[in-house]
């Protein structure tokens, strides 16, 4: 019985580290992806008042850089709360803003090339 019951902390305990590394992963990620998405917006500026090009792709960065900082501000509260069941749903409503940050940013990659092209 003993066995079982060590075996089942391990379990949590691992569990709970994973969980952890996810959160940490997301808040660093996300925090650089904000300086990514701001200096494009700066670049981008520049290369379209050069080219006196318009669109909508730095508008939607602007967005993008956002959606990561509530992310990385979600992931942050996972990793300081103590209440499993809330940084459980932080964990998940930041890694779901991560992943819609990501596809986003893909689209307005894909923006930006058929725009300056």
């Amino acid at each position: 019985m003993r066995k079982r019951d060590s075996h089942l902390a391990e379990k949590l305990d691992s569990k709970a580290a994973l969980e952890e590394d996810i959160s940490i992963h997301i808040f660093t990620t996300s925090a650089t992806m904000v300086g990514v998405c701001l200096t494009v917006i700066g670049l981008f500026r520049v290369i379209l008042q050069l080219k006196s090009v318009k669109t909508l792709a730095d508008d939607f960065l602007s967005i993008d850089a956002m959606l990561f900082l509530v992310a990385c501000g979600l992931a942050y509260w996972a990793l300081r709360t103590r209440n499993t069941q809330r940084r459980r749903m932080a964990e998940k409503i930041a890694d779901l803003l991560f992943l819609l940050a990501l596809s986003m940013m893909t689209a307005i990659c894909a923006l930006i090339t058929y725009t300056v092209v």
